[in-house]
């Protein structure tokens, strides 16, 4: 099997945050939304079912792992949770929270809009409240 890569999309909307058992975790570099974005690092997959049975309950884990301090860092009212990869083939899980009233309440957070990255400061404090509360 190849190498894992990071897909280019992956790597020009996120923000590195920290490697995991599988998965690689990111967060989307828009201030509009708390989004984390985990990849495993496995080459060539695209779905949840191409995982191992072993790497799959990893998997569920660390989404876990994030949703909950995703939660406790925000408080936000929900937590969505969702692998599409309509646009972006690779494996990975988006992991985002939730309040009435964010730009795209109730809908969906993909396509609303259009990202509004994250200041140098603000971008540096939260990566490093991520990293506090992960």
């Amino acid at each position: 099997m190849s190498e894992f890569i990071l897909h280019p999309r992956l790597e020009a909307d996120t923000l590195f945050v920290a490697d995991w058992t599988l998965s690689r975790v990111l967060a989307m570099n828009d201030v509009r939304f708390p989004w984390l974005v985990l990849v495993p690092h496995r080459a060539g997959l695209s779905e949840i079912h191409d995982l191992s049975a072993p790497d799959r309950a990893v998997l569920i884990e660390e989404v876990a792992r994030a949703s909950a301090a995703l939660k406790s860092l925000t408080g936000a009212a929900k937590i969505n949770v969702g692998a599409l990869g309509n646009l972006v083939p690779q494996l990975h899980v988006h992991v985002v929270a939730r309040n009435p009233g964010d730009p795209a309440w109730p809908g969906p957070v993909w396509g609303q809009g259009t990202a509004e990255p994250y200041e140098a400061a603000a971008q540096a404090a939260f990566i490093a409240q991520l990293r506090a509360s992960l």
